[in-house]
Formats: structure tokens, C-alpha cells, sequence
């Protein structure tokens, strides 16, 4: 076991790449990505066989890395006594309004849900529960929680397993022979070396993609802080499995939520917890607009779109309606947000807001690529397994993101990440047996050695800062792939726009310059989330029709179209010509009953 630690950030000026040291590790398991889901990979693996090497590549450090780092407080599914698997997926597929989503992998997850989240309160995880011992729902499927610790259980846990544990040290490419995934490549962020994790197999588990849109509460020195999901999360997973040919799914089945304007804060909480519900200007209450699809319990993506859908009747703003609240109530909301989101009631407070008088305003987050809400990411099969051999991708993450890399499996938050983490090291486990690691394609190696250093190694002024170029993808998605200033409509037209400007982008990836590691870090999260937006408005274009009024919205195929589009949207990118190519997969229901029911 070794926790192996970053150096404080120094003053790395290499002249050429033969300044850069290369450090290879050999290992039988290499994880990318240290959060929750990665941790359980480590955990499970050394159970299943004590004597496989595990090795974790960390682009944070792993005792608060990962979206759920700094605690949250519930864990979103957690099957009740009374309830089964099949009730859990059901409830999920009519969550997506009614599908498409993978309900082999949704239920293969749900079988091994609570057993996951138990090892959790095992482990030391404050799970709450009632005088009479029974855990403390707060909801159908949620349950409360002190997750402050989780993080750090979870990462001693990984420690204790056996793992190495490389800090501070992000990934750039996988390492390939013969088809399949044999390692990757990466840097560290702090000592500047160059990385070559060699492995008979490997996780990817980098959460979801966020930051590919303009956020209206962030400004040009600010696009990322002002989010609601991790703004760390950029999509590296995705983009370095996608420039190796691995099929991706469901990404335009956008996570788009409900927050709390200027802040960007929960509104479930509010609305759902305090029973404060969503009005418009006129005081009326929106959601009995859609008594139907179920009210203030309909589907998440009805209740995002639905304050959009007020503003562009000519009805906005839309609000939370505290007002009816009394004080002893307005107090325990403002306790419970303390431990959730301290910036709200920060943000009330400067001015000077009392709740129980003014309501609270609500507005639409920007789009997400959140596998473990929606369904975006890798397709994979039963042991999670990518299209490309050797490459699993797993994960989700509750509190301030909910992201993943295997896609078509809505729902998932932390206690289907601690599930997926099971089922992928079984079976990576079983998949290496017998493998022996094959020769390093040395060639390759030093041309992404070469990649990976140009915007550190080009020395004149005259370049693109990678904050510049991330700017103009966030604005150029914004505006032409469905984000919030266009309450998320597109249509073929703008798709067209946004991939010939996402190409001249790629085009000036050479132009990228950074002046010191941490700008070396950015310029790649910044390519990594170009290409993930590419494959995204792929996504968008190929769904000729809207399903998912919101997440996905076309105004110029404003139905739904079963007859065409009851299926996945999958994409693959040619790594020898950089052609993507979309094309559909059947969706198969397993569950019996009313799809759009639970």
C-alpha cells in the first residue's frame, strides 16, 4: 500500500522533452479517478483476490477527491423493506419518462444496492435512523445521512485494501495494442513528469462532464465555480475512451435541474422537503400544470423544464414559495442548507432576505452530462466492460455532482456507484486472468509525451490561454446546442453551427499555450471537454424528435416520435480519420408493466 503523495507546485521549465522525466509503473489494475466509485473498485478487487496489484491515478488528492468530496446529505437510493430490485428499476424508467434506459444494468446494480450502502454504515458511515432503529427515509428511495466522512472512509478503505495511490496525477490518453485498453497516460500536475501506468486492465471512473456549457451565475474569470455540479469533472474519461473508437451513449440525455437562482442551490429541499412550491410571477402554482405526469411528483425533467416553460409564456420569474412557512420551519430549512449548501443562506443573508416574506427565485442550471441522473456515457455490458476490451467505465457520485462514465443506467447516485465499483472489479478480475501485459508501443509513448508538453514547450507568446478557448466552447454551447439562454432549444441549423465552430476549435488545439503546470492541467481539461462536446451535439442531432422537453429539446421536431426513436443514440469516433459516427440501438424492456409509471 502506498498513499503516494504531491509536491508542492514548483517552477517547472523544461527547454524539451528530454528535461522531462518518465516514471512507468506495472500494475494488474489501474482505476482513473479515486472518488467514491473508484475507492469501491480498489476495495472489492482485493477481496475477490488479496494478491492483484491495484493502482489509482488521482488528478486530486484521494482523501477529498471526487464530486462528493466535501460531504452530502442523503444517499438517493436505498430499496425499502416491502420494495424489490424490479420496483426500483421501474421507479427509474419511468423517472426518463418512460425509457430508453439499459434495465439489465439498472437492475443488475439494484440487486447489489443495499448491501453496498450497508459496507458504508459498517465502514463508519453516520446513516440515520429513528428511535426504533429503522433508517430514516426522506422519500421513496432516499435516505439521510451525516456525509461529511464518506469521502475519507471510503479512501482509507482503498488505502487499507492495498492500493497505490498516485496523487495528483491526471490522465491524457489510454495505451493501446492490438484493440484493446492496456494502461494510460497521463502527467503529474505537480512535479511535471510524465506517467505511464501499464495494466491488464482498466477503470475509468472520472464522474461526469460539466462545464461544457455558459453558466448565467458564472462570468469569464469565474465558469466554473458557479455550478451545481463539480466543476472539476470536465469529462476526461469520456474524451480519452472516445479518441480510441469507444461507443458512448445517451448523451444527449442532457441533466439539466432546478436551482435556486444566483447561487445555484437545491430546490427539492425547498419544494419537496418544506412543501414550498414552484409559483410564478402571478403567484400561481406551476406544477398544476401537470397534474397528469404526476404533479410535484412528476418525472425530474418535467420539473426543470417547467419554470423555463413560465418564462418563455411571458410568465417569469419563477420562485419557491416560502412565504407560508413559519419560523421554526424557515430556521430548520436554513439548518439543513448549513450543512448542504452554506453559500445560500450566505447569499439570503447579504441581503438580508427573510424567506417567510420573500420567496425564494428559481431559474434552470446549465446542461450536465450526468450518467447516474440521465443515461450519457460509455455503453458497456454486464461487467461493465466498454466496447473497447480492457476498459470498464463506472461510477456516480451523490451531493454537489452526480456524474458517471457508463451510460444507460439513470439513477444510480452513491449507492449505485459503490454497487457498479462490485461489478466492475469482478469483473476486470476475471477478465485478466491469465493476461500478461504486452511491450510498450514506444513510438506512440513519445508521441503523446510530445502532445501532452507542446502548450508548456512553445515558448512564444503569440497562443490561445486555455481559460480563452473554454470561454468560447462554454458561449458556443450556450448558444447553439440547447443551453439555458436558449431555455435549451436547438435545433439542425445550430447543431450544424456548433460542430464546424467545435472543429475549428480542435483545429486550434496546437495554438494552446500554458506557462506553467497547473495551465497545463487546464489546457487539457480543456481539449477533453471540446471533444466531449462534439460527441454531444452529435447526440442532439441525431434524436430528431423531443422526448425529454429540457434535457433535450428540438424546435424543429417539437413531438415525440416513438415510431423512430424509442431506442439508445449511440456514437463512435474513428481514431485513425476522427469521423464520428451515430447510429441507434434497440431499447428492451425486461421489467413488465407501464413504462411510465412506478
Amino acid at each position: 500500500m502506498a498513499n503516494i503523495p504531491a509536491a508542492h507546485m514548483r517552477q517547472f521549465t523544461p527547454e524539451n522533452l528530454d528535461d522531462i522525466e518518465t516514471v512507468v509503473v506495472e500494475t494488474d489494475l489501474l482505476i482513473i479517478g479515486g472518488g467514491n466509485a473508484g475507492c469501491f473498485v480498489a476495495t472489492e478487487a482485493a477481496l475477490v483476490d488479496p494478491n492483484v496489484r491495484v493502482t489509482i491515478m488521482e488528478k486530486a488528492e484521494i482523501m477529498r477527491s471526487g464530486a462528493c468530496s466535501a460531504g452530502m446529505d442523503a444517499i438517493n437510493t436505498y430499496i425499502p423493506e416491502g420494495k424489490t430490485p424490479e420496483d426500483l428499476v421501474r421507479w427509474s424508467r419511468a423517472q426518463v419518462g418512460g425509457g430508453p434506459l439499459r434495465e439489465d444494468l439498472a437492475l443488475s446494480n439494484a440487486r447489489e444496492l443495499n448491501e453496498s450502502v450497508d459496507d458504508l454504515e459498517r465502514w463508519g458511515l453516520p446513516i440515520l435512523r429513528d428511535e426504533q432503529g429503522r433508517i430514516r427515509y426522506r422519500g421513496k428511495w432516499d435516505i439521510s445521512i451525516h456525509g461529511e466522512q464518506l469521502k475519507p472512509i471510503m479512501a482509507e478503505k482503498a488505502l487499507e485494501s492495498g492500493a497505490d495511490v498516485y496523487n495528483r496525477v491526471t490522465a491524457t490518453a489510454l495505451i493501446m495494442h492490438e484493440g484493446r485498453c492496456t494502461g494510460a497516460m497521463g502527467f503529474g500536475v505537480r512535479d511535471g513528469k510524465f506517467y505511464i501506468f501499464r495494466a491488464k486492465a482498466t477503470v475509468v471512473s472520472t464522474g461526469g462532464a460539466g462545464t461544457l456549457y455558459k453558466s448565467y451565475t458564472a462570468d469569464s474569470t469565474d465558469s466554473g465555480a458557479q455550478i451545481w455540479m463539480c466543476p472539476y469533472c470536465v469529462g476526461t474519461g469520456y474524451a480519452i475512451g472516445f479518441r480510441q473508437g469507444a461507443e458512448l451513449t445517451s448523451l444527449e440525455q442532457r441533466w439539466v435541474a432546478t436551482r435556486t437562482k444566483d447561487f445555484c442551490g437545491p430546490v427539492d429541499t425547498i419544494s419537496v422537503g418544506y412543501g414550498a412550491p414552484i409559483i410564478n410571477a402571478h403567484g400561481e402554482r406551476v406544477m398544476s400544470r401537470y397534474e397528469h405526469l404526476g404533479g410535484d411528483a412528476a418525472p425530474r425533467y418535467i420539473r426543470a423544464n417547467a419554470p423555463m416553460e413560465e418564462w418563455l409564456a411571458g410568465r417569469g420569474p419563477c420562485y419557491c414559495d416560502t412565504t407560508h412557512l413559519t419560523p421554526e420551519t424557515a430556521k430548520a430549512m436554513m439548518e439543513d442548507y448549513l450543512n448542504e449548501r452554506p453559500s445560500f443562506v450566505l447569499f439570503l443573508a447579504s441581503r438580508g432576505q427573510d424567506v417567510t416574506r420573500e420567496p425564494i427565485e428559481i431559474y434552470g442550471s446549465d446542461p450536465y452530462i450526468l450518467g447516474g441522473h440521465t443515461g450519457g456515457g460509455f455503453w458497456v455490458d454486464m461487467q461493465r466492460m466498454t466496447t473497447i476490451p480492457g476498459l470498464y467505465a463506472i461510477g456516480e457520485a451523490n451531493f454537489s455532482d452526480h456524474g458517471e462514465t457508463a451510460g444507460g443506467n439513470p439513477n444510480k447516485f452513491v449507492g449505485g456507484c459503490c454497487a457498479e465499483g462490485k461489478l466492475a472489479a469482478r469483473g476486470a478480475i476475471a477478465y485478466m486472468k491469465d493476461l500478461e501485459l504486452p511491450p510498450l508501443d514506444m513510438a506512440a509513448v513519445e508521441q503523446e509525451k510530445a502532445r501532452v508538453y507542446a502548450p508548456l514547450l512553445a515558448r512564444d507568446e503569440d497562443g490561445v490561454r486555455p481559460v480563452e478557448m473554454k470561454e468560447r466552447l462554454q458561449r458556443l454551447m450556450d448558444e447553439y446546442a440547447g443551453g439555458v439562454s436558449q431555455f435549451y432549444r436547438t435545433n439542425e441549423e445550430r447543431l450544424d453551427y456548433a460542430l464546424k465552430h467545435i472543429a475549428m476549435l480542435q483545429s486550434q488545439f496546437g495554438y494552446l499555450r500554458a506557462r506553467d503546470l497547473h495551465e497545463l492541467m487546464q489546457a487539457h481539461e480543456t481539449m477533453d471537454r471540446v471533444d466531449v462536446a462534439e460527441a454531444v451535439v452529435h447526440h442532439l442531432k441525431a434524436r430528431k424528435e423531443t422526448r425529454w422537453a429540457g434535457w433535450q429539446t428540438r424546435s424543429d421536431y417539437p413531438e415525440r416520435d416513438d415510431a423512430n426513436f424509442d431506442c439508445f443514440i449511440e456514437s463512435r469516433r474513428d481514431p485513425a480519420t476522427g469521423k464520428v459516427e451515430t447510429f441507434t440501438r434497440p431499447y428492451e424492456q425486461l421489467i413488465p408493466g407501464d413504462r411510465y409509471t412506478a
